[in-house]
């Protein structure tokens, strides 16, 4: 009997402890295989990968106090990660959703645009349709109290956090009104809120069309594809699309609607990496806009997608590109989510313009720090005011389908280089952009003018309406009473630019649209484009 309960205790200790051993393995191989990357299995693992399971059960059975192994392992991916590419990224659970919900495009919330101001939110823009505009809130609302709790001196993601939520939760906002001293209570309902990436459409003129693309999303093609047609049908055959600012997106998405203006076969993107073979794709002959004319607007933050349209238009010789260099991102990233409810997106391939180059710029692994200042560094050898600046090698030429010269090595460099405009610069001018003094008075006139702006059909009568009731004149003594007061010499160097920019914001809280068509008038990068269009 006593030799009996020994084997049998010791088999057991055996048991347990090989039974440990494969359920670490299994679980690690589970968490991985089952989303994508390869299973991590006791016969087959790296010695790499052995090391770090061997280093982590250390810790855990071993070391002298108790750990927290769950925020270790999240301190180290981000650390691991950082070696690669700039473009590689973990993304935690808590911060996926955010950072998913611009390219899903759309989110659970209130259904408004605010802006905190002297500690308190206002309320910029409701949005049409939505929760808060059906309950009654209205622009110039200030937001005082959430749920019966303070709002006063909150941060920009405390609002977000706080605002947005399950569809369906409901919210309580109390606001104060704009010459009121009534203090409203409204039960808002969080309802989905689409995040739209098409954000001015416009006719410049009889037959131009004007469309400001912010990012390329899960919607962008069909409202892309909605705006072409609406101004088509309002007489354009022609198209400026600015892509400015445009820090890129999904690429099946911009393949689509650079499809639109490619005839059949004619080649747009091609992908391939270490472990992914060479992708390639054409245009299928099925774009409704081959015929139109097309200019494209670039700058330095053009990105990823932006650059693959562009360079997509310029290889083909569809089009002219107007601006600056775009950034030069031409790494291909797939997003894979751990059992965790977190992601890495992983850089698997580099894309390729149809001419066979690649724009993506130099980079060193591990070292994001040098590839976030490229920007400064192109800024302080000039390249934003002149392109004799910009150094193109000769060992990256490539030709279009035409026969032009183009570059890789770095970004789409545009075929009309238009420098940046810093001709307004002044010290009254930073003063204005520092205390967001245009931004604060645009809010107060159009609250002060709203009914008589309210009658304004379209952009030229609001227009219009601004310049008669001298908005400028405003604008310059309110800057006064806060101690910002120009010379004769700075009124003159920065004031069209200023004017400009209070006009636009002041209308951009009648239409989205009219904030553009309002700033785009005195934009040296949008009228060079207007004027290749009519050649």
């Amino acid at each position: 009997m006593p030799l009996l309960v020994a084997f049998c205790i010791a088999f057991f200790i055996w048991f347990g402890v090989r039974l440990g051993e494969i359920r670490s393995v299994a679980t690690a191989g589970y968490s991985l295989e089952t989303k994508g990357f390869s299973a991590i299995k006791s016969s087959g693992s790296s010695a790499a990968s052995s090391k770090l399971i061997y280093l982590f059960d250390l810790l855990r059975d071993r070391y002298v106090d108790t750990l927290n192994l769950n925020q270790l392992v999240e301190d180290a991916i981000p650390t691991i990660v950082e070696e690669l590419d700039p473009h590689s990224m973990y993304i935690p659970a808590k911060d996926l959703q955010n950072v998913n919900e611009e390219l899903e495009g759309s989110f659970s919330g209130v259904g408004i645009q605010f802006n905190i101001q002297e500690d308190t939110v206002m309320v910029v823009q409701v949005i049409a349709g939505g929760p808060s505009e059906k309950v009654g809130v209205q622009p110039g609302d200030r937001i005082i109290a959430v749920d019966d709790s303070s709002f006063i001196g909150v941060t920009n993601n405390q609002v977000l956090k706080t605002l947005r939520g399950k569809k369906g939760t409901e919210v309580k906002l109390s606001v104060k009104r704009p010459h009121s001293s009534e203090i409203f209570h409204f039960d808002v309902l969080r309802d989905d809120i689409p995040l739209y990436s098409v954000v001015a459409q416009y006719m410049q003129d009889a037959e131009t069309g004007y469309i400001k693309v912010d990012n390329f999303g899960a919607n962008t093609y069909n409202e892309f594809f909605t705006a072409l047609i609406r101004l088509k049908s309002q007489g354009a055959k022609r198209y400026l699309l600015d892509f400015r600012g445009n820090g890129g997106g999904y690429m099946e998405v911009c393949c689509q609607m650079v499809n639109e203006f490619l005839p059949k076969n004619a080649k747009i993107v091609y992908t391939e990496g270490r472990n992914t073979p060479r992708r390639n794709v054409d245009a299928n002959g099925q774009g409704n806009f081959q015929d139109d004319k097309v200019v494209v607007l670039i700058d330095e933050w053009s990105a990823s997608a932006s650059e693959i349209f562009s360079g997509a238009i310029q290889d083909n010789d569809r089009g002219i590109i107007v601006g600056r260099r775009s950034f030069g991102k031409g790494l291909v990233q797939q997003q894979f989510e751990l059992n965790d409810g977190s992601a890495l997106r992983l850089t698997m391939a580099r894309y390729y313009t149809p001419s066979g180059r690649c724009i993506q710029k130099p980079y060193r692994m591990g070292d994001g720090s040098d590839y976030e200042m490229d920007i400064v560094h192109r800024y302080e050898k000039g390249e934003f005011y002149n392109a004799d600046s910009i150094h193109l090698s000769d060992s990256l030429k490539y030709t279009t389908v035409g026969g032009r010269v183009v570059y890789g090595g770095g970004g789409i460099m545009p075929d009309i280089f238009v420098p940046s405009d810093t001709s307004y610069v002044s010290k009254f001018y930073d003063q204005c952009i520092s205390k967001n003094l245009y931004f604060t008075f645009a809010f107060r006139w159009k609250v002060e003018h709203q009914d008589e702006l309210a009658k304004c059909e379209d952009f030229l009568s609001a227009y219009d309406y601004v310049k008669e009731k001298g908005a400028w004149n405003d604008f310059l003594q309110f800057a006064a009473t806060s101690g910002v007061r120009p010379t004769v010499a700075e009124a003159a160097k920065s004031g069209p630019f200023l004017e400009r920019l209070v006009t636009a914001h002041i209308l951009r809280q009648i239409k989205q649209d009219y904030y553009y068509q309002a700033y785009n008038q005195g934009d040296p990068t949008y009228l060079r484009g207007l004027e290749e269009l009519k050649k």
